[in-house]
């Protein structure tokens, strides 16, 4: 056990031998100011306000039956209840050493596994995915990437848009002005060019949207040609989907489409009027306020003229139609009988924030035992801004298309390689620039607080210095650097830790697992981008201060090449986690 792990264990029955009753759940010990020590619990200060106790003389009780004596120095109290632990030098190389042998990578496999569906990237049939689906892709992948290191069972979804008034209008524009051979060339742009078409037509002549809505009520009802029609469309999508995912290195367990649930829709509306949950209103059925939360917060209620008045969530409209409330309900249904998970994780941005609140009530109403097992989530996030404050466009004002984002990034990448390298071969730029500028569009992505928006920035992402991919990169690579000047190989090197900056690092070292925790329980992929900059910062630190080739003797040398190693091995892992590639050179 990691030694972080041991004084948790300890720390947890120690409060249980104080107080047998207690939830010792959120009794935990996490990394802290160096001047305080190595870890810190402030646990003790919240359990004594629940049970009204003196959190001082409750941690001085929980100190008196607690024994980490193996692996800290001793145990210092602080201010109102904060517990201090400072570990033993020879505990901390005995985890390097262990970490050396494989035996682990400073992180744990959880206790508990949990079942966790991560539904994330989610674009529609028959249009281009374009850079707002960065967003999703990229922090949905960096997420299951870090509950499957975590040793969690997940199921990554692909909620696929193929459904919905949008197909109306592209079926009537299939038929009366697609362009076959288009079709074949570009077939993403071709059935662009049918929507918008269509849907301006249709916007100066009435009649002619009459039309498309009886397309879609054909397709609906399984009118062959156009049932057809919509089959070629998604296959045509899919490519289009497959070669962006391969692009980025993003797997999916399932990637079932809106139309998949169609046949529960109506259940589902039968199930919730039968409950009493939903009710008919106008012709419509909706789920109204059960009037359980102040009007302030019940996200079924919206203010008008200062008064509180009906916003239902809709599951099916006047004319007999479906939305995605019933269908997301309906995914739910499914979801639960087929995985039986612990928690359903929605990355979708932010603007979605009711309809989620709604349907996470709904949820909770409709199938109240369930929802006492399955948690769900929602991870939204912010905009991606240009340079002027407003979303990210091209300067024609239309949105930027994924793919182009990448070939870009790619196309940026190889200059700086190119000048940096021009004796490098070809194909050898070529590739470490198609890693480096996939990664650093990634990680532009992921290092913000994710529900914050962000400016995107060529220049920023693409940098040698700062917190980008392309630092971490070179960072890994120069340590790969190091080892092709060593001369022969280490194996099982003893490791000794004396100077400072050999301490710093070691100490970063161990606290990966807690960083991955993290990132696993608030759902922040940029906690392990800032852990990993950090991480590439202190072995500068280290191997500035440290000679490794050309330390003192022979023993001190392997130990900080052991050093160099796992350093590699972590930000290598890391990157991986994020969905990040790297190259042995630069």
């Amino acid at each position: 056990m990691l030694p972080q792990k041991q004084i948790e264990s300890a720390l947890q029955a120690a409060v249980s031998a104080v107080l047998p009753a207690a939830d010792v759940s959120a009794v935990l010990v996490r990394p802290c100011d160096p001047k305080f020590g190595d870890y810190q619990s402030n646990a003790l200060m919240s359990l004594a306000k629940q049970l009204k106790l003196n959190p001082r003389q409750l941690a001085t009780d929980v100190v008196a039956k607690l024994d980490v004596s193996a692996v800290c120095e001793k145990v210092e109290i602080a201010g109102a209840g904060f517990l201090n632990f400072r570990l033993k030098n020879s505990v901390l190389v005995a985890a390097l050493q262990s970490a050396a042998r494989g035996e682990h990578l400073f992180f744990a496999k959880a206790a508990a596994p949990k079942t966790v569906v991560v539904d994330f990237s989610s674009p529609n049939v028959a249009k281009p995915m374009h850079v707002g689906h960065i967003r999703s892709t990229g922090i949905g992948d960096a997420l299951q990437r870090t509950l499957r290191l975590l040793g969690h069972t997940v199921v990554a979804d692909n909620h696929i848009g193929d459904w919905g008034t949008q197909f109306g209008l592209l079926l009537l524009g299939w038929k009366k002005i697609l362009d076959r051979a288009a079709l074949e060339r570009e077939p993403i742009a071709e059935l662009e060019r049918i929507y918008k078409t269509t849907n301006a037509e249709c916007d100066a002549n009435p009649a002619q949207r009459e039309e498309a809505k009886l397309e879609l009520v054909k397709l609906q009802a399984g009118d062959a040609e156009n049932v057809a029609i919509w089959q070629e469309m998604i296959v045509l999508s899919q490519k289009q989907f497959a070669t962006i995912y391969r692009r980025l290195g993003v797997k999916f367990d399932v990637a079932l489409g809106e139309s998949f649930y169609n046949p529960w829709l109506g259940e589902v509306v039968a199930d919730l009027l039968t409950r009493g949950i939903a009710r008919e209103s106008e012709g419509a059925v909706g789920v109204f306020s059960d009037g359980t939360l102040p009007p302030k917060e019940d996200p079924f209620l919206v203010s008008r003229d200062g008064e509180w008045v009906a916003d239902p969530a809709l599951v099916r409209k006047s004319d007999g139609g479906f939305n995605y409330m019933t269908t997301d309900l309906a995914t739910i249904g499914y979801r639960l009988k087929t995985w039986s998970p612990t928690a359903i994780v929605y990355v979708v941005d932010d603007r979605q924030f009711g309809h989620f609140k709604k349907l996470f009530l709904t949820f909770a109403r409709w199938k109240a035992e369930d929802s006492k097992r399955t948690k769900l989530v929602h991870v939204g996030f912010g905009k991606i801004l240009g340079d002027d404050g407003k979303p990210f466009k091209t300067r024609s004002g239309d949105t930027v298309k994924l793919g182009d984002l990448l070939d870009e990034a790619e196309k940026r990448a190889f200059k700086i390689v190119s000048e940096k390298s021009p004796d490098m071969p070809e194909a050898q730029r070529k590739e470490i620039a198609r890693v480096i500028g996939l990664g650093a569009v990634k990680y532009a992505d992921l290092l913000p607080n994710r529900q914050s928006d962000y400016i995107f920035s060529w220049d920023k992402m693409l940098a040698l210095t700062g917190n980008t991919a392309p630092y971490l990169q070179y960072a890994y690579a120069r340590i790969k650097s190091i080892f092709r000047k060593a001369e022969g190989t280490i194996q099982n090197a003893e490791i000794h830790l004396a100077a400072e900056q050999e301490l710093i690092l070691a100490k970063h070292l161990l606290n990966f697992g807690f960083t991955l925790e993290a990132v696993a329980e608030e759902y922040r992929p940029n906690y392990l981008c800032n852990y990993l900059y950090e991480l590439a910062g202190k072995f500068t630190g280290f191997y500035e201060n440290c000679p490794v080739l050309k330390a003192e003797d022979e023993a001190t040398r392997n130990s900080r090449l052991a050093l160099c190693a796992l350093t590699a091995q972590v930000l290598q892992q890391g990157l991986q986690t994020l969905g990040i590639e790297t190259v042995e050179q630069m």
